[in-house]
């Protein structure tokens, strides 16, 4: 068999996440209802059951690419290829703009997929750092001194996967200026936009700021749907068209029931509801979560997130990130995210965009395991 690089994350997750009592490990906040989605509205309720189970459109029906389109500036249908999840989007994307032996420069931390196809598919695989001294900043002093005129894609996740930063927009513009210096592509996994904490404006996008950007989303982060498997790349028509091709080799299309729940989702009326939602699960996670960290003053030190509903937390305990969420799931029935998947021993990434009622016996079973180490 070929050497293959597993992607330890998605690895642990699948193996686990069922079979545990408290799941701390997603990224996403708390999956909505298929009843909450419909509201009990005669239209969306008769235009989802009235679905024939066909082959929907191979990238997406027009309604849903048009409703996809209306998020980014200057976009339209033939913009958009609708996928099986950001995670087809991204596998796709990388694949089309990249041959083996090509460079691409990663942004750590980061959610790995992208740097485990990299890889796997022979590519040369160069990375910068956001950091942690400044807030989570991006490097662009590293950034400029990895880029070089072999440089083919920069791949980068805003906001982040998994600090929650958000970039200003002068660090996005000089992204954009170092990509254009030696014609790479900007790679823009951007799945948490809209999971703001502190605001209601929502992240912008790198898509039409620079001429050679992909940039995907999906539905399962700030719209806590994760099980419609919908995601979508918005790039220059051509480049859709090409990514398009690979999509017909891996998974031809998404379901027609994907693709009309999406629709609803996304539509003007239904969307500013669902986020309205995940900002408040996100905001109220954070409350408890904040307020558990305080009573362990010498345990944790976080870079509060500007978005998402996760918090990657430094932890001074005398114990490997792994081994600490191996005793967790283990001994309590909590699974958390350790920071050896990110290649950042000594943090945990923990989710909070959940219920009261769920959260809080979670983060109790994690104080008893401290109290068990300490």
């Amino acid at each position: 068999m070929s050497t293959f690089q597993t992607f330890e994350m998605e690895r642990m997750m699948s193996l686990f996440e069922q079979d545990v009592e408290y799941n701390l490990s997603e990224s996403g906040v708390h999956p909505i209802l298929l009843r909450e989605l419909l509201d009990d509205h005669p239209d969306y309720t008769e235009y989802f059951l009235g679905s024939d189970l066909n082959y929907p459109h191979v990238n997406g029906i027009p309604e849903l690419r048009q409703n996809i389109a209306n998020l980014y500036q200057g976009a339209m249908p033939k913009n958009v290829l609708v996928t099986v999840g950001a995670a087809e989007a991204n596998y796709i994307t990388t694949r089309t703009l990249l041959n083996r032996g090509d460079e691409i420069v990663v942004m750590l931390p980061n959610y790995m997929q992208i740097w485990g196809i990299a890889k796997n598919h022979g590519l040369h695989v160069k990375t910068f750092r956001l950091s942690e001294e400044n807030g989570w900043a991006p490097d662009l002093d590293e950034l400029r001194d990895q880029v070089t005129d072999q440089t083919r894609l920069i791949a980068v996740c805003n906001p982040n996967n998994p600090t929650g930063r958000i970039m200003t927009e002068a660090e996005m513009d000089a992204i954009v200026e170092i990509a254009d210096g030696v014609g790479a592509w900007i790679l823009a996994d951007e799945v948490y936009s809209g999971a703001e904490r502190l605001t209601d404006k929502q992240t912008p996008s790198f898509f039409g700021r620079y001429g050679k950007v992909v940039a995907n989303g999906s539905m399962s982060k700030a719209y806590g749907m994760p099980g419609l498997r919908i995601g979508w790349a918005v790039a220059p028509t051509a480049v859709v068209d090409d990514i398009w091709a690979r999509h017909e080799y891996t998974t031809i299309s998404a379901t027609m029931l994907a693709n009309k729940l999406a629709t609803i989702a996304l539509s003007a009326e239904v969307r500013p509801r669902i986020l309205a939602r995940t900002r408040s699960y996100i905001r109220q996670g954070y409350t408890i979560l904040e307020e558990w960290m305080d009573g362990h003053p010498d345990t944790f030190d976080l870079t509060p997130p500007g978005a998402a509903a996760i918090a990657f937390i430094r932890y001074h305990l005398n114990i490997n990130s792994a081994e600490f969420a191996a005793r967790l799931r283990g001994e309590k029935s909590v699974l958390i995210v350790p920071g050896d998947h990110f290649g950042m021993d000594h943090f945990l990434r923990i989710s909070f965009g959940l219920p009261r009622g769920y959260l809080v016996p979670a983060l109790d079973r994690i104080h008893d395991l401290i109290v068990e180490l300490s």
